[in-house]
């Protein structure tokens, strides 16, 4: 793919300034974002030892890559990468003292100001890589302290920056755009973290401020500096995704809208834009729209299947939607082909499509859902002893199909759709979610004229869970009530589905506050976050929880107590 037109000129390293360093990083990430993804790292790669931006940025670059595999070799590579590129860095701090001690006597040079800053980002990627690579406790505390060190560099550089007035030097403002990636991915993120995750990670007593974050990013983000990029994309991941997983599904369409159009107008072809276009128009209910774009994102590049991947995905649950469960069972067919992020995900949700389809319809390449439920369990994955929440959500519905007779799930599609908060994402389109009624009324239906099974009770405590959630799109706020406290006063009969009892209550909780019932969202969210635990997808379901009372500005602390960021 490489071509002599983006081959980079060789020259020694340590005759370049940091201006001239920083222009050729610059270029390098518009090789990037113009899914010239080999070109960008060529050109990095030669002074990625000698140079903290280069080592920085090719760092970054391999970081990316393998968060979209999410293949272990591949993180431990970007982690090994990234921890060579800290050391570069490290050569160019000062060397004597605390940071403290080295700002107070206020003569660092711009070198060492810019080399604190690129350390203190290593440390950042380095402990988003940690918390990719194992789930494991360890791990989690050996990212918080990467996480707290870095973040104790940005805080007293912040202070720093601040006290010496109007700024000065050419490369100031790439200064300035790494503080406000870094202040602002903290605030926002850590902000997000319920408090029994942060004392994990050894930030018990703290909590970010979500808008101040957002704003720093948004500041970052507009100028044009090597770290716009990074801001552009934590903000874009947040509005289209994060507020959706872990959020209560309000996203902002328009901020992200409008972060992206400068950005589509200068890269019209760039793989990641138009993945996030597409996202936007999926959460605005234009599936049509978004299908396109998606198809688009595939054809703009063959470099990274990853980028595939993930577009295949999210085609997976627009045609979902759509309930149009044979082009959805595609998708997560390609998926179970291609990607190894989780096998057992794909099949699973490849079983699920088939499941939905009236019994005597041919199956696509002849396969059966009976035999796809019951391999689920081999694909699992163990990554440091544990398997991902998802992956054992699905393992765990598909563990009937393994009797003789399996009980078959009611509707494992739309109960999947759940966990990533589909239902948010249809609201907006009245048609969509009367289709998913129907499905639902279906199987309700089927349900009740099949004989008794031990797995009865759940089974329709899922379906009145998801009927709730189709009664609050179409504003039968009363009959959406009656639906979600159906599930919770089922919660001693239960047998399986032991999620269902909090996530109807959050569910409540959030129903309660479109309608303005503040103090019966607040006590019924507090009873969901305390009361209940060691149930499937625990973690997803309390950071709804945390999100759900920040908008409220409740406590959402454990002891009661935080400082902000």
């Amino acid at each position: 793919m490489s071509s002599g037109k983006y081959a980079p000129v060789v020259e020694n390293s340590s005759s370049m300034t940091l201006q001239g360093c920083l222009e050729e990083c610059m270029e390098a990430l518009d090789l990037f974002l113009n899914n010239h993804f080999s070109e960008s790292l060529e050109k990095l790669r030669p002074r990625a030892k000698d140079s903290m931006y280069h080592a920085l940025i090719y760092a970054t670059v391999l970081e990316m890559q393998a968060m979209m595999t999410f293949q272990h070799e591949d993180i431990v590579s970007a982690g090994n990468t990234m921890k060579c590129a800290q050391e570069v860095c490290q050569r160019f701090r000062r060397k004597s003292g605390s940071l403290a001690s080295k700002l107070s006597g206020d003569d660092l040079c711009e070198e060492q100001l810019h080399a604190e800053v690129c350390y203190a980002e290593c440390l950042l990627q380095r402990a988003a890589l940690t918390f990719l690579q194992d789930e494991n406790m360890v791990n989690f505390i050996k990212g918080g302290i990467k996480v707290r060190n870095s973040y104790l560099i940005y805080k007293e550089l912040h202070t720093f920056v601040q006290s010496r007035g109007p700024p000065t030097g050419p490369n100031h403002s790439q200064l300035e755009g790494g503080l406000f990636f870094g202040i602002g991915a903290f605030n926002l993120t850590l902000s997000l973290f319920p408090a029994r995750i942060l004392k994990i990670l050894e930030f018990a007593g703290f909590s970010g401020d979500k808008e101040y974050g957002l704003s720093q990013l948004h500041q970052g983000a507009l100028s044009h500096n090597l770290r716009s990029m990074l801001c552009a994309l934590l903000l874009l991941c947040y509005y289209t995704f994060l507020s959706f997983i872990l959020g209560t599904g309000e996203a902002d369409v328009a901020e992200a809208e409008g972060l992206l159009k400068p950005f589509r107008l200068r890269y019209p072809r760039g793989a990641i834009f138009l993945f996030f276009a597409g996202r936007a128009e999926e959460i605005k209910g234009n599936i049509d729209e978004a299908v396109a774009l998606f198809e688009d994102g595939c054809k703009a590049q063959q470099a990274w299947k990853q980028f595939h991947h993930m577009c295949y995905w999210e085609l997976m649950w627009c045609f979902t939607y759509k309930r149009l469960w044979k082009m959805a069972y595609f998708y997560a067919d390609l998926l179970s082909k291609e990607s190894r992020w989780s096998k057992a995900m794909y099949v699973y949700m490849k079983a699920a499509c088939l499941s939905m389809l009236p019994q005597g319809e041919a199956r696509p390449f002849g396969e059966n859902e009976v035999d796809l439920f019951r391999q689920v369990p081999s694909f699992k994955q163990k990554i440091a002893g544990k398997s991902p929440p998802t992956e054992k959500f699905a393992i765990r519905k598909a563990r009937r199909y393994r009797a003789s007779c399996p009980v078959r799930l009611p509707v494992p599609v739309l109960e999947m759709m759940y966990m990533w908060n589909g239902f948010a994402m249809i609201s907006k389109r009245p048609e969509l979610t009367k289709g998913m009624m129907e499905t639902l009324l279906q199987a309700e239906r089927t349900l009740q004229e099949a004989p008794a099974n031990e797995y009865r009770l759940d089974d329709t405590c899922v379906i009145q869970l998801l009927k709730g959630l189709c009664f609050k799109n179409q504003g039968k706020m009363q009959a959406a009530e009656e639906c979600f406290n159906t599930v919770y006063i089922s919660e001693k009969k239960l047998k399986f589905d032991h999620y269902l009892v909090p996530n109807a209550l959050l569910e409540l909780g959030l129903l309660y506050i479109d309608l303005g019932r503040r103090e019966e969202a607040i006590k019924i969210l507090q009873k969901a976050k305390h009361n209940y635990k060691e149930y499937s997808m625990e973690s997803r379901t309390q950071f709804r929880i945390h999100a759900a009372l920040s908008k409220l500005k409740a406590d959402t602390s454990d002891q009661g107590e935080t400082t902000a960021l």
